[in-house]
């Protein structure tokens, strides 16, 4: 079997492939614009960035994506994504037929929990959980180097719970895509801590820009990065004392947040079922990297 492998990240906005080594090293990066909405397009993007990298490479390496949403088990369809277009179609499939070879597919949050389990932030650490902290939350489980999937296709899929615990400024539960109230994603997305920061102080604000009028001082601001403190660490309470990880790794847009690694570890012990918790919660070792080097360890131990 080849020692190279290709990993790709399907985004709503970007295709990024990486050609990894072996060792992880990667040899080969490269990207185009998704184009969104358009199925058929992006299956080709994706088969004309592969055959490209081939061409470049001088083999034909595996391949693996990091694909919003699930493969489900009914019908082999992509269910979940919020990449719509994407939905209902047999996308392993049909890659498999451009590319004339097999593709592994795997939720993009479980292949950045599976990048940083096997040589990121996480590396040697029995069981992962991986977060998705951007525009959606989504979470990754990873046990000794291997995604767990799940019987429903749906392991990690924290952001479609509700927020638990939840506190008088936590209402009025805001309305999901998905069509229930108050779910986690809703709160702890990009979009939902600008919503909050809105709905209390009338401000429309980028997360970045609250973040940085905290740090300078402005008061409101910072009450909006306490409550999004709060939220979280409520949130990752429920999945320490259902899951029990030893290391929480945090990725996406507010991951960026170095406050987080030091505010909600303190918060959570309310929350946790223990006398004392040792769940680490760290930042990512290849951050916007990880979606395609998880991609591409899909194929570790071929």
């Amino acid at each position: 079997m080849t020692p190279l492998r290709i990993g790709i990240d399907l985004g709503g906005t970007k295709i990024e492939l990486a050609a990894l080594d072996a060792s992880g090293a990667v040899r080969l990066r490269r990207r185009v614009a998704t184009p969104a909405g358009d199925y058929d397009a992006t299956v080709a993007a994706v088969r004309d960035l592969v055959h490209d990298a081939d061409a470049e490479l001088g083999e034909r390496a595996n391949v693996g994506v990091a694909t919003p949403g699930a493969v489900s088990l009914v019908d082999g369809r992509i269910k979940n994504a919020n990449s719509t277009w994407l939905n209902g179609k047999p996308l392993k499939e049909d890659l498999e037929r451009r590319l004339a070879r097999p593709v592994r597919l795997a939720n993009d949050a479980n292949c950045f929990a599976l990048s940083e389990a096997v040589d990121g932030a996480a590396q040697d650490a029995h069981v992962v959980f991986g977060v998705i902290l951007g525009t959606g939350v989504g979470g990754g489980v990873v046990v000794q180097r291997r995604v767990i999937v799940g019987a429903n296709a749906i392991a990690g899929e924290w952001g479609h719970n509700p927020l638990p615990s939840p506190e008088p400024d936590d209402h009025p539960r805001p309305l999901c895509y998905c069509g229930r109230r108050g779910c986690i994603e809703t709160f702890l997305s990009g979009p939902g801590l600008a919503a909050d920061h809105a709905h209390v102080t009338g401000e429309r604000l980028t997360p970045t820009e609250v973040a940085a009028r905290a740090a300078a001082g402005d008061a409101g601001c910072e009450a909006t990065l306490v409550r999004y403190e709060r939220r979280l660490a409520r949130a990752i309470a429920g999945v320490i004392n259902t899951l029990d990880p030893d290391v929480i790794v945090l990725g996406g847009g507010l991951s960026r947040l170095e406050r987080l690694y030091r505010r909600v570890p303190e918060l959570w012990r309310a929350h946790v079922f223990s006398d004392a918790v040792a769940t680490r919660l760290l930042p990512p070792v290849h951050g916007d990297s990880s979606g395609v080097r998880g991609a591409a360890w899909l194929w570790e131990g071929a």
